[in-house]
């Protein structure tokens, strides 16, 4: 009979380990890749001041996770839309503006900076005037449908002087933008 019990027993721990190894197995982070919002922060963050047209935001993307995050788009009430664009050598070597395509991409467990002058958040046909110290929020869209929010703050910046390139998303103008509206 004790022989019995101890048999039970064993039987009983054994198949405890089991399971518990395998649910500890199944919530491996590689196995299941987490929400990439979860993972996604955004520091430095900051918005040029403009008194209408077009600005730009700016900030550094850091991604704490084993796998790319890719923002899709980005909204703000600061703008009457938004795009997510690039700063590109033209034909003639000019610096110019467009819609990144595909999106901004954070490499995983790394970062991406939005800066004048490259990658950046553009806010087009301001409603109102953006102005230096005012705060304004945004929410990213990543690939995965998640969202993030974040608020940045307003700062007087001269700019580049990129120009916009038409077709490329926006009805913004093809003319060099001014201290005041260009990223």
């Amino acid at each position: 009979m004790n022989t019995n019990r101890i048999r039970t027993s064993i039987v009983a721990a054994l198949a405890t380990v089991l399971a518990l190894s395998a649910l500890v197995g199944c919530s491996s982070d590689t196995e299941q890749p987490a929400t990439s919002a979860d993972g996604l922060r955004i520091t430095e963050q900051w918005v040029k001041a403009a008194p209408s047209g077009m600005t730009a935001a700016f900030g550094e993307l850091t991604n704490d996770t084993g796998q790319e995050i890719r923002v899709v788009s980005a909204s703000s009430p600061a703008a009457g839309y938004m795009e997510l664009h690039e700063v590109v050598p033209s034909d003639t070597g000019a610096m110019t503006m467009r819609q990144k395509e595909g999106g901004l991409v954070v490499p995983a467990n790394g970062t991406l900076t939005l800066q004048p002058g490259g990658d950046h958040l553009m806010l087009l046909d301001l409603p109102a005037a953006i102005t230096p110290g005012q705060d304004v929020t945004f929410e990213l869209t990543l690939a995965d449908g998640s969202t993030t929010s974040f608020t940045a703050q307003a700062r007087d910046f001269p700019g580049a002087e990129e120009n916009y390139v038409p077709g490329h998303g926006g009805d913004a103008p093809a003319a060099p933008t001014t201290p005041q509206s260009g990223a």
